[in-house]
């Protein structure tokens, strides 16, 4: 993928998923609550990252056709 604003977007999305992945595995949600609070930030960026990369591939086949 050429260097867009969508791969900038979607670099910055990864970054953030690892992040705050590596912070569960370190065990520092200091409760129950924080934890939710970040499986539910890590699932939304999860699916933001998902609806980024469908339309840039749509954008690429209808560049294609």
């Amino acid at each position: 993928m050429a260097t867009t604003a969508f791969s900038v977007v979607i670099k910055e999305i990864e970054d953030r998923r690892e992040n705050l992945a590596r912070v569960l595995v370190d065990g520092a949600a200091k409760d129950f609550a924080e934890y939710k609070s970040l499986c539910g930030e890590i699932r939304g960026l999860s699916q933001a990252h998902m609806f980024i990369t469908d339309l840039v591939r749509r954008m690429e086949q209808d560049e294609d056709e």
